[in-house]
C-alpha cells in the first residue's frame, strides 16, 4: 500500500489589522514569514499550497516561494474561512494524481516557531478519513489535518475567522501532543522593542 500523500496549505491570506501590515510579509529572523512558513511545510509535504490575500501581488513579488503552488483568495477580507476554502478547492483539483490528494495540512503564516517535527507528526495520521489537531500543553492550536472525506464539510460550515474550528467540534478528532516540538504562539501584533 502506498503512503498517503500529504499536501500543506500555508494560509498566509490575511490583511493582519492588528498587527498593522499582512503578516505575509513581516520580516522576522531574516526572512518573511511566508517564506518560513513555506519551508518548514515543503521540509514534510508535497505538494505544498500557500493561500495569499492582502497584498498578494507584492507577497509574490518580495517573497522566495520556490516549490510552493500560490493561490490567491480574492475574498480575504470575509476572513480565514474563505482562505481555507480556497486551499481546499485547489487541492481537489490536483493535478497529476490519479487517487488525489489523501489529507490536507493546515498551517498558519503567523506562527514562525512552527517546525517540521510538529508538523511530521500531525501528517503521519493522514488518510482520508483523518481528523487530527495538534495540542499545546492540552491546548488545540496548529497544524489541523484534514482528511479529504472531510473537505466538503469543512467547507460548508467555515465561516468568519473560524475556519474548521466548528466542524471539528462536531465530528471525533484525534488531538496529537506536540509539546516541546514547536512554539504554537502567533504573532498578533508587533514585538515591543
Amino acid at each position: 500500500m502506498n503512503s498517503p500523500i500529504v499536501a500543506a496549505v500555508v494560509l498566509a491570506a490575511g490583511g493582519g489589522r492588528r498587527y498593522g501590515m499582512p503578516k505575509a510579509l513581516v520580516e522576522y529572523e531574516g526572512s518573511l514569514l511566508v517564506e518560513r512558513a513555506v519551508r518548514t511545510a515543503r521540509a514534510v509535504c508535497d505538494p505544498v499550497l500557500v493561500v495569499l490575500g492582502a497584498q498578494a501581488v507584492e507577497v509574490w513579488q518580495r517573497a522566495d516561494l520556490d516549490g510552493a503552488t500560490v493561490l490567491a483568495n480574492r475574498d480575504w477580507e470575509s476572513g480565514m474561512a474563505s482562505s481555507l476554502r480556497t486551499g481546499l478547492d485547489g487541492l481537489r483539483s490536483w493535478p497529476g494524481r490519479a487517487d488525489g490528494i489523501d489529507a490536507a495540512l493546515v498551517t498558519l503564516v503567523d506562527m514562525p516557531g512552527m517546525t517540521a517535527e510538529a508538523l511530521r507528526r500531525v501528517a503521519d495520521l493522514a488518510a482520508p478519513d483523518a481528523l487530527a489537531v495538534a495540542t499545546y500543553d492540552g491546548v488545540r492550536s496548529h497544524p489541523v489535518l484534514l482528511g479529504r472525506d472531510h473537505w466538503a464539510g469543512v467547507g460548508e460550515t467555515a465561516t468568519g475567522d473560524e475556519g474548521a474550528r466548528r466542524y471539528l467540534a462536531a465530528h471525533d478528532v484525534t488531538e496529537v501532543d506536540c509539546t516541546g516540538l514547536a512554539d504554537p504562539a502567533d504573532l498578533d501584533v508587533p514585538p515591543v522593542p
